[in-house]
């Protein structure tokens, strides 16, 4: 017997275990060959340099990006419109804070406006929303008075709650007809993307420079 070959397969199962724990494939052998299939093809896909529109023609990979995420970002849009539909949500946003409230607890209005990637007008219109609507509390800061702590309130948590299979529906076809390895690979490259890019917008660098100071920082082409 093959005991070597025999322990690469323990631990491929191992692994298959360990990455199906949302029961993306079924949890018997159908769903292990499935995984593996998936796993070896996403594999050799990594190799190859995809196609993209327009790239005959001299369109750079990194042209492709910027309008793949805005086409994705608007399909995301148009889920969560679809997901809010009948309920008292007015934007995405509205649900979105409130998740990130119940996810990371209180915060302070910037910090809550940050962590949504919003300009301060933006996010204080959309906090003034919550609070009108009840479904956040504010209180002053025990570190600094002129801040206010943000935290989701009772009804805040009722109304997300009465929300959240739709919710959940909506990120789920979002995800489309990705694998589970695929899935992974995404979360890993928007991740490191995401790193990049916060540090610059925690700056708030005025709109006109923007471009020419991470240009110069980052050694891109100006």
């Amino acid at each position: 017997m093959n005991y070597r070959m025999t322990k690469e397969v323990i631990d491929l199962l191992q692994q298959f275990e360990i990455e199906n724990t949302e029961s993306y494939y079924p949890a018997n052998i159908s769903g292990f060959k499935e995984w593996l299939c998936d796993k070896s093809s996403f594999e050799n896909k990594q190799k190859e340099e995809p196609y993209w529109e327009g790239k005959e023609n001299g369109r750079t990979p990194e042209s492709a990006i910027s309008t793949l995420l805005v086409h994705v970002n608007r399909y995301a849009k148009t889920y969560s419109k679809s997901a809010i539909s009948d309920s008292d949500f007015t934007t995405q946003e509205d649900f979105i804070y409130l998740i990130n409230l119940k996810a990371f607890g209180k915060m302070t209005k910037m910090e809550l406006i940050k962590k949504n990637i919003h300009d301060k007008p933006v996010g204080m219109l959309i906090i003034t929303r919550l609070l009108k609507q009840g479904w956040i509390e504010q209180a002053e800061s025990d570190i600094d008075k002129r801040n206010k702590i943000i935290s989701i309130s009772e009804k805040g948590k009722e109304a997300l709650e009465a929300q959240m299979k739709r919710i959940r529906e909506a990120t789920e076809i979002v995800a489309g007809n990705l694998t589970y390895h695929e899935k992974m690979e995404l979360i890993r490259i928007l991740n490191k993307l995401d790193r990049f890019h916060y540090p610059i917008f925690s700056r708030n660098i005025d709109s006109k420079d923007l471009i020419k100071t991470v240009c110069e920082e980052y050694s891109f082409k100006n």
